[in-house]
């Protein structure tokens, strides 16, 4: 089975634009949003991707994910006949002390909002904390692209 683990972070400054050796546009909507199986069809630069992502266990760290990648006609198609709600965003990819962090810069409505997510091997895994990282919300679901597409962050209160 395939196990994603990861930990999400907010992010307190842009200092990983300077630390990113790669940057690529991601558009991704959802065929289902429901939290024990959600289904995303993702555009990431110039690749079409569908992924399968199961329920995360207690503490959010860890859950079952499958992608596979398909043209961006077929991920274009898809998008057409997702749920309402599409998430744009930067991705800025960052290496620090061994381990890639990624930076989700978003944009329209969840403009303001930026995440890094780091994947483990294990979720006792030990890595270390760029500066710019801030709190811990692995597990938070409304930091969920899944969730932002329902409420997304310049709803937020």
């Amino acid at each position: 089975m395939a196990l994603e683990i990861e930990r999400k972070f907010l992010v307190k400054n842009d200092a990983y634009k300077l630390a990113s050796y790669k940057n690529t546009r991601i558009v991704q909507g959802f065929l289902s949003s429901v939290p024990e199986r959600t289904v995303r069809i993702r555009i990431k630069g110039d690749q079409g991707f569908i992924t399968v992502k199961g329920l995360g266990n207690k503490s959010g760290v860890s859950r079952y994910e499958w992608e596979k990648e398909i043209s961006v006609n077929e991920a274009n198609e898809l998008l057409s006949i997702c749920e309402p709600g599409v998430i744009e965003k930067t991705r800025f990819d960052v290496v620090f002390e061994n381990h890639t962090f990624e930076v989700d810069e978003f944009y329209k409505e969840n403009e303001g909002l930026v995440i890094a997510e780091v994947e483990l091997s294990s979720e006792e895994e030990v890595y270390k904390k760029p500066d710019w990282l801030g709190e811990e919300v692995t597990g938070e679901l409304k930091y969920y692209n899944s969730m932002l597409v329902k409420l997304p962050f310049k709803k937020w209160k």
